[in-house]
């Protein structure tokens, strides 16, 4: 008799879309809950490593337009700490790194190489040549190339607003930051500002 009162109440669960639903969503936010609460109230992820800086007005700049043109549908900026990719790509990602990064640039695909570390470990001039026509210095690449970027011409204009919002999301940024935001990057070319921003990355964690 039990096992049948047993069986019809997993019946009703099993044949009510509705409560299936329900219960399925509770499951998996209590699940979430358990394992991403206390990450919230550790050190090691909510407080930025030790060199960490925020990015320059060029460098905001330049990480928008890597937003923009969709590079983290092809490269990630997480290195995971396993051999071959720490042999390949450097020092694995922690998550200090990322705490003014917002939202964070992880991704996930890799049809190009991991960006996490690619900071300083090629020259502007390469960087150029690369995003211009990705096949003269890496013959089998099939990156598209980004011609347009040395003909787009930043104005500045909502520089100093995004540093704003930054600093509202905990970012030391300075007023003089703010102010100086427009100048800094106004006639520079967007190719200068991706360039200044793929030359930062990873370089701060010593």
């Amino acid at each position: 008799m039990s096992n049948n009162n047993s069986t019809n109440k997993h019946e009703i669960v099993e044949k009510n879309v509705g409560l299936m639903a329900i219960l399925t969503v509770f499951a998996i936010s209590f699940g979430a809950l358990v394992e991403i609460t206390p990450l919230m109230f550790q050190d090691d992820t909510t407080k930025p490593v030790e060199g960490l800086r925020p990015l320059t007005a060029l460098e905001m700049e330049g990480r928008d337009i890597y937003v923009r043109e969709g590079c983290y549908n092809c490269h990630s900026q997480m290195i995971r700490p396993f051999r071959d990719e720490v042999e390949r790509y450097g020092h694995y990602s922690v998550a200090g790194e990322s705490v003014w990064d917002h939202p964070f640039q992880w991704g996930s695909k890799r049809t190009g190489p991991d960006l996490a570390r690619v900071g300083g470990r090629y020259s502007d001039d390469w960087h150029y040549a690369h995003l211009i026509d990705p096949r003269s210095v890496v013959p089998e690449s099939n990156m598209p190339g980004y011609p347009w970027l040395e003909e787009n011409v930043l104005d500045g204009k909502l520089t100093a607003k995004k540093l704003e919002v930054f600093k509202n999301f905990g970012v030391p940024y300075t007023d003089e930051d703010i102010k100086n935001a427009q100048q800094a990057v106004q006639g520079k070319t967007e190719m200068e500002a991706l360039i200044a921003y793929l030359q930062q990355l990873g370089t701060h964690l010593k």
